[in-house]
């Protein structure tokens, strides 16, 4: 066998390896093997209802998985102004969520598809720990977004939550996309691609209760965030989620029913 030969076979190895790897390799957890992290637990006022019943629970955050759209119908975590730093973190592979009984979709669902793997509960909110971190790059975290859109509008609006987290101490944040029928799909798993997001931000004020609500299409905007404001109520007709069922009814109804940005400092 002359070295031509030999240089093309290893060549034609290595190409097979590579695709074998990006193509059906992927870590088991990313959960701290040795239990020590810490838990960051979400006050039971700001937990959501759940459509489907399943609610999986993170060390910093948690989310209610449907099936039918291959995504999380909500994740809701707390922020807290300590929890906010710039340490640079390696970005890992996106893994499907092995607490997911019916398997959270696959990353490469999303490949050639021309949209994001767009983070609901965002890496840039969990820089504190590698933990904390890479738990947010399970794939029941992400949703297809486009990408001037998660680039743009979704990521200034982040940026916000992180500035409220700083002022106001601690905030809560509940977020998805609207999940429907006869939404578009992609990959072979038929991961559905909302046309609309929102996002849900809620804290304690003394003894009262704050909380805002965004509604944006998935699409590119050059308008402000604050344009986007709707009522809690308005959400839960899109979704048919329950966003504090365990606040006491008069209260819950009073907060939901009217769009309310006193207090939020913008």
């Amino acid at each position: 066998m002359n070295k031509k030969t030999i240089y093309s076979i290893l060549t034609a190895l290595c190409i097979i390896g590579f695709w074998l790897f990006d193509n059906f390799y992927t870590p088991d957890t990313y959960s701290d093997p040795e239990k020590k992290e810490a838990v960051t637990s979400i006050a039971t006022n700001f937990i959501p209802s759940s459509t489907t019943g399943a609610v999986v629970k993170h060390n910093n955050y948690m989310l209610s998985y449907n099936e039918k759209h291959e995504q999380a119908e909500w994740v809701a975590y707390q922020l807290d102004k300590s929890q906010l730093t710039y340490d640079d973190r390696k970005r890992p592979y996106f893994i499907e969520d092995p607490k997911v009984k019916t398997k959270s979709a696959d990353y490469r669902n999303y490949k050639g598809s021309g949209y994001d793997r767009g983070h609901l509960c965002p890496a840039g909110d969990r820089r504190f720990s590698k933990y904390a971190y890479d738990e947010t790059f399970y794939t029941s975290n992400i949703s297809p977004q486009n990408n001037a859109f998660n680039a743009g509008i979704w990521n200034e609006l982040e940026k916000q939550v992180r500035y409220w987290a700083k002022k106001y101490g601690t905030v809560y944040v509940i977020t998805a996309g609207v999940l429907e029928n006869n939404l578009a799909s992609i990959g072979d798993e038929d991961v559905s691609v909302p046309n609309y997001f929102y996002k849900i931000v809620a804290r304690d004020d003394g003894d009262a209760v704050k909380m805002i609500g965004f509604l944006f299409k998935n699409e590119a905007s050059n308008t402000s965030i604050k344009s986007h404001l709707v009522s809690i109520d308005e959400i839960e007709r899109k979704t048919g989620i329950d966003f504090f069922e365990n606040l006491p009814d008069a209260l819950e109804n009073k907060l939901e029913s009217k769009v309310v940005s006193d207090g939020w400092k913008f």
